[in-house]
């Protein structure tokens, strides 16, 4: 059997065949072989719209996430060595690969994440995009001469590999957010685990290591592990090997990846969950800020870290926003994610929806008024539009990751700064406005790693740093910052004359 042949009988059918493939892409991949866990359970892959079993991945144990981290840094210092043209070849196959199977990607996420194509293929596009920017990387670390305090002593400082990065990726980029940690990671001349959210087991995990496998990335330098913390515990975050871990998930999740890996003096990049806010200020093109509200809480259903789950409006306008808001929510078509006419499709889980149904149902007991009231069939949950919630409901400070928002009306400037900082998150927002530099100063004042004027809440690029403030993470991703993240600097000093010693 060939180390790329899927073991029989370890996958149930999905989509395929072709380069998405579930049959042969719902496996383990470590140290270059494709293969089935030895844990006593197994991970069911389902399509959150219609239930269908798209594959069955025995899970992962302790010792095959060890034989994962092993298998990387036996390769890590090789591949490192192999300099920064070689790595480049490898990620320029990626991206090559990436592109001619766009269709097929797209897809897959269709089916797994429940995805409308759309946004699939966006998040395809994008992840190109950080390709591209990881080819770059490779040639970007540079040493530098620093001044030394004696003139005939020489200061090299040298930009080195971290080693081993752990990456732990979520369900709804999964795609995206395990691209731009991998690429860049071995541009610089890093080795990778990465264990995919359970959800999107292929799309996360599977498909990833395809790409790279079929782009001739040596073997052990990219390694996916199906499994759960009921089967690995910490094993994960707390093996000695990987000296950094990227988490992007929840707070409540990524508290307890923060506080394990730093007992174990590991690097963390911690991307976690948002509450942002969407603010209209009076003279606002009321049109447009309608379109950059809509887009913002509701692509992917709600199920984005960035999403504005609160829209903030002046009042002198409230009652023209509010009427054109709602009736833009109430055209929006929940259904088939492969369908072209589809705008929401599915949540993740039925456990999501039941617990976004009972969300609102809270609010709405609150003394809230439901503008819009979705239905839930299934785990399709159509938008629902909430106001008038109380200034202490729980609703107003937490994350709704789905496809309900609220509307919050205030009086001026200060008091939408004050209402836009009182959550403990701190990830993105922005703000609409017909003076721009009145937008930049009300951004300047709103506590969060991100926020733009006369936007959407939910933004990426891969030469900017992103990040949350606050409970939304520490650290940071995309270009100069993931140089930091994924190496470390060495001193060497070169002595040219003789130093006076004290005794």
């Amino acid at each position: 059997m060939s180390d790329s042949t899927p073991l029989a009988g370890a996958a149930a059918p999905g989509p395929g065949p072709g380069f998405a493939d579930f049959g042969r892409l719902a496996h383990q991949y470590i140290d270059g072989r494709w293969r089935t866990g030895t844990g006593s359970w197994d991970i069911i892959d389902f399509n959150p719209f219609n239930g269908e079993k798209l594959a069955a991945i025995t899970v992962a144990t302790v010792s095959e996430v060890d034989e994962a981290y092993r298998a990387a840094e036996r390769a890590q210092k090789p591949w490192a060595a192999a300099g920064p043209h070689a790595r480049r070849t490898v990620l320029e196959k990626a991206l090559r690969l990436t592109e001619e199977h766009t269709g097929e990607i797209v897809a897959a996420m269709c089916e797994e994440q429940g995805a409308i194509r759309s946004k699939a293929r966006h998040e395809v596009e994008l992840a190109c995009e950080f390709l591209r920017e990881a080819i770059r990387l490779t040639v970007r670390p540079e040493g530098v001469i620093v001044p030394a305090s004696q003139r005939s002593r020489e200061n090299r400082v040298y930009r080195l590999p971290a080693g081993v990065i752990g990456v732990i990726s979520p369900f709804n980029f999964p795609f995206l957010v395990a691209l731009k940690t991998v690429a860049p990671a071995l541009a610089l001349g890093n080795a990778v685990v990465v264990k995919p959210n359970q959800n999107t087991p292929v799309v996360g995990g599977g498909l990833i290591a395809r790409i790279f496998e079929e782009a001739g990335l040596p073997a052990g330098l990219l390694n996916i592990v199906v499994t759960d913390i009921a089967e690995i515990g910490d094993a994960l975050i707390a093996h000695p090997v990987p000296r950094v871990i990227s988490f992007s998930g929840s707070d409540r999740v990524g508290r307890h990846v923060g506080a394990v890996a730093a007992s174990h003096l590991k690097r963390t990049v911690l991307e976690l969950s948002g509450n942002s806010a969407l603010v209209v200020l009076a003279d606002a093109d009321l049109d447009y800020a309608v379109d950059a509200a809509v887009f913002s809480r509701f692509v992917y259903q709600g199920q984005v870290c960035m999403a504005a789950n609160r829209i903030l409006v002046d009042r002198a306008v409230e009652a023209e926003f509010t009427e054109r808001f709602t009736a833009r929510v109430r055209s929006l078509r929940t259904g088939d994610p492969r369908e072209p006419e589809t705008d929401l499709g599915p949540v993740i889980s039925d456990f999501q929806a039941d617990a976004l149904s009972a969300m609102v149902d809270r609010a709405l007991a609150e003394g809230a008024t439901a503008l819009v009231r979705g239905r839930t069939l299934g785990n399709l949950v159509e938008p629902t539009v909430l106001s008038g919630l109380p200034a202490d409901s729980p609703l107003l400070h937490q994350e709704i990751f789905g496809p309900v928002v609220l509307l919050v009306p205030f009086d001026g400037d200060e008091e939408a700064v004050r209402i836009a900082n009182d959550t403990p998150y701190g990830l993105s927002g922005a703000v609409h406005t017909a003076d721009a530099e009145r937008g930049v100063n009300f951004a300047h004042r709103v506590e969060t790693g991100m926020f733009h004027v006369n936007d959407s809440t939910v933004q990426d690029d891969p030469q900017v740093a992103f990040g949350g403030e606050k409970a939304s993470g520490f650290g940071r991703l995309n270009g100069e910052a993931t140089v930091e993240a994924f190496t470390t600097q060495k001193w060497i000093s070169v002595q040219h004359g003789r130093t006076d010693f004290p005794f």
